[in-house]
Formats: C-alpha cells, structure tokens, sequence
C-alpha cells in the first residue's frame, strides 16, 4: 500500500489552491473548477470543493472544521522559508523552532485553519530519517 494524498474540503478552490501555490512553489493541476492538486515528489495534496462531498456520502466533511491534522512538508532550511512566507502567510501558530524529535519546525495556519508544518530535521537522527 502507497500513501498518495491528503484532501481538503474547502468553499473556495481557487483561494486554497492559490495560497498552497503560493506558500510551496509548486503550481496546482486542476482537474475542474471544483478540485486541484499541489503534487510534490513524495506526495499530493487534493482540494475539492464542498460540492464533492456528496459524491462520497453527504455531510460526511465540512470545510474549514480540522482540528487534529496537520500537513506537513519538508523543506531545505525551515528558517530561510519562514522568511519567504512572512508577506504570504496571515496567521503563523509558531516561528522556527526545534522539536524535542530533532525537527526544527514552522507552524501556521492556511486560509480555512488547516494547520501546515513545514519542518527541517536538524539532528543527525532526524536527518537520517528523512535521508533519501
């Protein structure tokens, strides 16, 4: 089994797709007005609009309501980034700081409250994790 994406369930594509472009770098394919992907090399971040829903089961999601994940990536020097993101990004949750895990991590918050990790291992262990 291969872990491929995570999906956000937002009112505005166009918004959180803009500002997830924005904020990696990496520009959004769009399959139709209603759902986007950020695809990176490791992973694909899917935003589908609330008109999706249903096509699963409705009521099963609701935009702009997560309170117990957090999208991470990771980036060459966590420190730089932060730097890039202070004009982009509205509410940071923390700036870059070292974890007891041995990531130095960047904690914010995306347009609908998804918070977004983006870290850099800086131990010899966590850099040997993330080894590729």
């Amino acid at each position: 089994m291969d872990f491929i994406s995570i999906r956000l369930i937002t009112g505005d594509v166009a918004r959180l797709a803009g500002f997830y472009e924005r904020v990696t770098g990496v520009e959004a394919s769009w399959a139709n007005e209603d759902f986007a992907e950020i695809r990176t090399a490791s992973a694909t971040l899917a935003i589908a609009a609330t008109r999706t829903v249903p096509l699963f089961a409705p009521g099963s999601a609701r935009p702009a309501d997560n309170h117990s994940v957090i999208i991470e990536f990771l980036v060459d020097d966590v420190d730089v980034v932060y730097e890039k993101l202070a004009g982009l990004v509205e509410d940071f949750v923390n700036r870059p700081t070292t974890m007891p895990w041995g990531n130095r991590s960047l904690l914010f918050r995306d347009p609908d409250g998804n918070l977004v990790n983006f870290f850099t291992p800086v131990t010899p262990d966590a850099i040997a994790k993330f080894t590729r």
